[in-house]
């Protein structure tokens, strides 16, 4: 029973996300949207930054905590609304925040019960003890892997939270910029009189970051061979 227990509140945050992508709440967050909405919204902001702020931060946390398939579109619409400096910063606290609210549901689900493991459960453990921080800067640096399925991932490896948390920053900012830029090329575009359509792929401001986001999927590739390489050698 206490085993049971100890994965309510993982449980809980895996309901809430359900809920809310089944209630259809992340269509008001489709750049499409935020496009009919852009003026009200950012007279609103302009009126109450300080609120909006804290608004931003604490839907990005959810979405991130609850693994839910919406994170994306909330720091699009951030870029959107924020412009990339302010986005940026604002999504970095909203990100560790969420990540660590997951970290310590799934930490606490995974670390209750007084049988040992079983045996290949702790030689995967003991193979990522042996290399902790490479590991880590690998599975967070990676676009390639669920974010939400990385957090509990390392919750369940027993990753310490300080690097947990050094990683899932450094690693934020480095997806942030690509990402938050995506939704700064959709408002510049907007402002510009463009509408939401195929040809945006064609603008700068959208097709770079899409690159460096493609690059960065590259890495599992690029460190394989050279792998590969220095066993050869």
């Amino acid at each position: 029973m206490s085993r049971l227990r100890a994965f309510v509140p993982l449980l809980i945050l895996i309901a809430i996300g359900i809920a809310v992508g089944a209630s259809g709440m992340l269509e008001h967050l489709n750049p499409n949207h935020i496009m009919a909405e852009q003026a009200g919204w950012s007279r609103q902001i302009a009126t109450n930054p300080a609120l909006a702020y804290v608004v931003y931060v604490v839907v990005l946390a959810l979405s991130i905590a609850t693994a839910m398939p919406g994170p994306l579109l909330v720091i699009i619409a951030g870029g959107m609304l924020f412009g990339m400096g302010t986005a940026i910063g604002l999504s970095l606290v909203g990100e560790v925040l969420g990540s660590l609210l997951l970290f310590f549901a799934a930490r606490h689900a995974f670390g209750t019960g007084k049988r040992p493991p079983p045996k290949f459960v702790e030689r995967i453990r003991q193979g990522y003890q042996a290399h902790p921080v490479s590991y880590t800067l690998f599975l967070r640096f990676v676009p390639l892997f669920p974010f939400g399925g990385v957090t509990v991932g390392l919750a369940w490896l027993r990753c310490p939270v300080w690097l947990f948390t050094s990683a899932t920053a450094l690693g934020g900012v480095i997806m942030l910029v690509f990402e938050t830029a995506i939704g700064a090329g959709l408002a510049q575009s907007i402002a510009e009189g463009h509408g939401i359509s195929p040809d945006l792929i064609l603008e700068p401001h959208i097709w770079l970051p899409l690159v460096g986001l493609g690059l960065l999927a590259l890495i599992p590739v690029l460190v394989k061979r050279l792998r590969s390489n220095g066993s050869g050698d």
